[in-house]
Parts: structure tokens; C-alpha cells; sequence
């Protein structure tokens, strides 16, 4: 099979970084062009020492010559707002794009201006663009030629809440999510909270009630609540509060939501494996609690089930790579879809322990 060749820009931070490892050993994708800002003409093997002998390319500016002319694929791996319009250069010529930032995640351009306070410039793209979650929206995702491919803490929240809000069992404005985060998930830019000595034996809470991937999250459950759902009711209600905690990569999310009508664990959790019946990256646990350090690099969103029958709560905890499910796996993922490929090829290889 001939090679697909494959751009990734934004490839200097920690998910591009992470994608060159796993384009690098995919078996059908041959890795063409890189792009940083900050970093052109610096050979990518410098800056990450772990790829010599894997890549010999140095980074190039970003423009759309260095994405499109060398490439049959890309892979945009932007911050937030800055995937505008690389993304609509790239639609213009029919390259197969998987946006990892969350440009084109929010169906309503009026959200995205709200919570990312910037006008979005090609609201007409919202209505090609699948949001990248696989499990989801995996024949949506084969037909089209744009995924945004969703980040860590939404992939670990929808998917832990995905099988109660499709079957209707809780009451939508009941959903409370505690997440824990590695520091990688931040980026590279340092900033002050990410020093050592501010992040190392700390655990602290930020952007309290207003993390700008809520609107996400209740985008998609919303989704999977109206299919099932005789109310006229809105888009679901969730407090979320993000933590970061001192190591490297890796999200924990504990959700709680109160059920409607009382449900045996032992139903919720057949409801889960019917759910997720074959399905090669979501595991459900039982007898062991989901833990960051069961998926570190790999693919795996490991889900479980839990009950607080008295006070009538299902809780649901879900840990996922932030740096792999969490965003470069994922995306991916969604490009072998994309392209007609075994959805897991290039993926399979296990976690790292301890």
C-alpha cells in the first residue's frame, strides 16, 4: 500500500509531539512536514531527543505551502483560536484535516464567541466539521473530510457519561464532574502555575464553573439525550471543575449524576458493556478502579461504574491519556477512519507500567 503522507502542524508541543511518535510508527502514514512558529529551521530531533534516528525533518513555518504542497493529510495541533484559518486553507483543496483545538467543535458559531472570546470566520465549515470522538460519531467521521477532534477532559467526561444520558436515566441538570489533569495538559508554554515548585505536591482547582470545554460536553450529552428524551428539555446543566495535580500525563474524572429512577448496579453496569460492546478503546473495569497509571500511552479510555444507592447517584470515574485519547490517539484514530484504515491501526500498543 502506498504511503499517505501526513502533515502536522503545531508538531513542537506536547500533543504534535506526541503525534510525530505515533505518525512516525503508523505502517501506513509517511510524515512529510512539520510546522512551529517559534521553532522553524530547527530540526525536530533536537527538540525532542526521544525522535533521533525517527525523523529527520525540521520544523518550517506555518503557511499553507508547508501544509498542503507535501502532504495528503494534516493533522492541525493549533491553541485554541489559531486554527481558523489553516484549517478552511486546507478544505479549499480537499486534504482529509483532523483539528485538535477546539475551533470547529461547537456546532453554534454564537457559543464559540462567547466562551472563547474571538469571532469565528468560518462559521459555514461548523456544519462539514464531526466532532471526533469515535464512539459517537464513527460513520459521520468516515464520511468527512474535517474532524475537531475532541481534548482530554470532554473525551473522558462524555464518554463516562454517554451510555446514561443515551438511555435518559438521570436528570440532565444534575451532573457534577471532578477531574484531575496532568500537567502536560496545559501545553509546553511555561507559565507559573507549571514550575515545579508550584505544581509539585500541590493539587489545586482552576477556572471554576467557567472551563471553556463545558460547552462541549453539553453539546454532546445534550446529542445523546434528545434521541432518547420525550421532554422538550434544553441542553443539559454540568458544573464542571478541572484540577491539576503533580504528574506528568493523565486525567482522572469522577462524575456524579442523580437518576431519575433507582437503577441496580448490576443493570447500570450491563447497560455499560452493551453500550460499549465492541469497542477496542474503551474498557470497563469492575473490580479495579480506573487509574491514570493503567493507560499511560496508550489509547484506552478505562471506565467505571459505581452507585450511592441511598442517595440515589450514579458515579462513573474515567481515565484516559490526556496526551493519547486525550488528543493525538484520538485524532488518529478518527484519521484512519478518515481515510479508510483499520480504526485501530497503529494504536494497539499497550500502556507503560510503572
Amino acid at each position: 500500500m502506498k504511503k499517505i503522507r501526513v502533515a502536522i502542524a503545531g508538531a513542537s508541543g506536547y500533543a504534535g509531539a506526541e503525534l510525530v511518535r505515533l505518525v512516525v510508527s503508523h505502517p501506513h502514514f509517511e510524515l512529510t512536514a512539520v510546522t512551529s512558529e517559534k521553532s522553524a529551521g530547527t530540526p525536530l530531533a533536537t527538540m525532542f531527543p526521544s525522535l533521533t534516528g525517527l525523523v529527520s525533518l525540521s520544523f518550517q513555518a506555518l503557511t499553507p505551502e508547508a501544509l498542503l504542497n507535501n502532504a495528503d493529510a494534516v493533522f492541525l495541533a493549533l491553541p485554541h483560536t489559531k486554527s481558523l484559518d489553516p484549517v478552511a486553507a486546507c478544505m479549499t483543496t480537499g486534504k482529509v484535516v483532523v483539528d485538535l483545538s477546539a475551533d470547529y467543535r461547537l456546532k453554534d458559531p454564537a457559543v464559540y464567541e462567547s466562551w472563547y472570546k474571538t469571532s469565528h470566520t468560518h462559521a459555514a465549515l461548523l456544519k462539514e466539521a464531526v466532532y471526533g470522538l469515535p464512539e459517537l460519531h464513527r460513520a459521520a467521521i468516515s464520511r468527512s473530510k474535517l474532524v475537531a477532534s475532541p481534548g482530554c477532559y470532554p473525551t473522558a467526561a462524555i464518554l463516562q457519561l454517554a451510555p446514561l444520558f443515551a438511555n435518559d436515566l438521570v436528570q440532565p441538570d444534575t451532573v457534577v464532574i471532578d477531574a484531575k489533569s496532568g500537567i502536560s495538559g496545559a501545553g509546553r508554554s511555561p507559565a507559573l502555575p507549571y514550575h515545579f515548585p508550584e505544581a509539585h505536591e500541590s493539587l489545586e482547582p482552576y477556572k471554576i464553573g467557567s472551563h471553556r470545554h463545558i460547552p462541549e460536553i453539553e453539546q454532546e450529552l445534550g446529542r445523546l439525550r434528545s434521541r432518547q428524551s420525550k421532554e422538550n428539555g434544553g441542553t443539559p446543566s454540568v458544573a464542571f471543575t478541572p484540577h491539576l495535580v503533580p504528574m506528568n500525563r493523565g486525567i482522572l474524572s469522577t462524575a456524579y449524576c442523580r437518576l431519575k429512577n433507582p437503577v441496580a448496579l448490576p443493570e447500570l453496569r450491563a447497560l455499560y458493556r452493551a453500550f460499549y460492546k465492541g469497542e477496542r478503546f474503551v474498557r470497563l473495569y469492575e473490580d479495579v478502579v480506573p487509574n491514570p497509571r493503567y493507560i499511560k500511552g496508550s489509547n484506552y479510555c478505562d471506565i467505571g461504574v459505581y452507585t450511592d444507592q441511598r442517595a440515589g447517584w450514579v458515579v462513573t470515574v474515567a481515565a484516559v491519556d490526556n496526551l493519547v485519547k486525550g488528543a493525538a490517539g484520538q485524532a488518529v484514530q478518527a484519521m484512519n477512519l478518515m481515510l479508510g484504515l483499520p480504526e485501530e491501526t497503529g494504536l494497539t500498543a499497550p500502556a507503560a507500567y510503572p
